[in-house]
């Protein structure tokens, strides 16, 4: 293991699931702290791991998928709901789109509510978020029809004041990606073509009326949704090419009025390298400038570790009581090379303040740890999960 400013507290390997997804959320229940963990394919669908002493996280619950050909590798926590999104390995599957589970009671979900998504070129729901009587998700649609088959997810907004009656309240896809579509289609990525679609929409209480897109080869796009029933497109800053594509994490600093944006890091062995934690400049909409990168370690050093080494999640800020929320560290998840926080007080230099890089788990197919995703809690727990086999990181930071 390799740390700095940080140090493991415990590892939950979830039962023996430990392939953690891109979903971290977190509820109080009479007191108890209970972490909800998606995972990045089947069989589970979610892990309630109870870490209210970080040192001893104990898994409460696990709700099980309903075949193998789907995966709920995103979800979000909205009050006593969580909700899932559901997505299948090929378009037609079901169940595609994003369920809600009443969690008021952690050892006993209780499903209460789905949003069908399914459809002839759908595979369902990537990402959700949930905010302010809404969703947002990265999802195929029933009646939307790409003109390539990996521009699939679009922005969509679902209201979610009735649980039992979930309805579309809009849409929003770049021009040229369907079918229908009067703007021709986007001028595929020359070298690593991972598509034109939504997979991360970050949507805040401070700004209601904006929606922060990762899009892929689309680059970093900001959305009014003033209006959710018609979003309009803000701003879109694309750099790829000569980028190797997939923005992933759009996260908004908004008294800096910065943000920070992850690529995520798709092949093994920095085969797309650079992946990058990208600091830019919001501050004069509809324009976007880039300032400064994180400064991550030489590929060289992590090229053959195993796995991917890159960018990948970063925590969000989520609008919700339990989270940690700061504008000054960023903090990351980066697959071989762990966890790793940086300093963006100067966002022309960002600098890194720790790291965690925990030894390979046991059984890793890749032979390393692959970080996946990471939450901090309002105590200042790093909770990180492991893509594979290694389950649950519960992480003291010192920085």
């Amino acid at each position: 293991m390799e740390s700095r400013n940080m140090s493991l507290l415990a590892r939950c390997d979830l039962g023996g699931h430990g392939n953690g997804g891109e979903g971290l959320g977190m509820t109080i229940n009479d007191g108890r702290r209970i972490l909800y963990v998606a995972h990045e394919s089947a069989p589970v669908n979610f892990t309630a791991v109870d870490v209210t002493d970080p040192r001893h996280p104990t898994v409460v619950a696990q709700v099980a998928l309903p075949h193998g050909r789907v995966r709920s590798n995103s979800l979000s926590v909205y009050g006593d709901l969580l909700a899932v999104a559901y997505q299948v390995q090929e378009p037609g599957l079901r169940p595609a789109g994003m369920e809600l589970f009443d969690v008021s009671d952690p050892e006993r979900p209780r499903s209460v509510g789905f949003f069908d998504a399914s459809g002839p070129h759908s595979r369902g729901a990537h990402f959700v978020w949930c905010v302010d009587g809404y969703a947002y998700l990265a999802t195929g649609m029933p009646d939307f029809e790409p003109r390539d088959a990996r521009d699939d997810q679009i922005v969509v907004v679902v209201d979610l004041a009735d649980p039992t009656r979930l309805c579309e309240v809009g849409r929003w896809s770049l021009p040229g990606v369907g079918v229908d579509d009067a703007a021709p289609p986007p001028e595929r990525h020359p070298v690593f073509d991972s598509g034109f679609r939504a997979h991360n929409v970050n949507v805040y209480p401070r700004r209601p009326d904006r929606a922060y897109v990762g899009y892929l080869d689309g680059g970093v796009v900001i959305l009014d949704i003033a209006d959710r029933s018609r979003p309009k497109q803000v701003s879109r800053l694309d750099y790829h090419p000569p980028l190797p594509g997939f923005t992933h994490t759009v996260l908004p600093l908004f008294d800096r009025g910065l943000l920070a944006v992850t690529d995520e890091a798709v092949q093994p062995h920095g085969g797309d390298h650079p992946k990058l934690l990208w600091l830019m400049d919001m501050s004069q909409e509809p324009y976007l400038a880039t300032l400064g990168t994180a400064p991550l370690p030489p590929l060289e050093e992590y090229r053959d570790r195993g796995g991917r080494f890159g960018a990948h999640n970063l925590h969000e800020n989520d609008p919700v009581p339990t989270a940690w929320h700061s504008e000054d560290i960023v903090v990351g998840a980066f697959f071989n090379a762990g966890v790793r926080a940086f300093d963006v007080t100067d966002p022309f230099h960002p600098k890194e303040v720790g790291h965690l890089v925990p030894a390979a788990p046991p059984g890793s197919p890749v032979g390393a740890v692959q970080m996946n995703d990471v939450y901090v809690d309002d105590r200042g727990i790093v909770h990180a999960v492991d893509r594979h086999v290694g389950g649950l990181f519960e992480i003291e930071a010192a920085w």
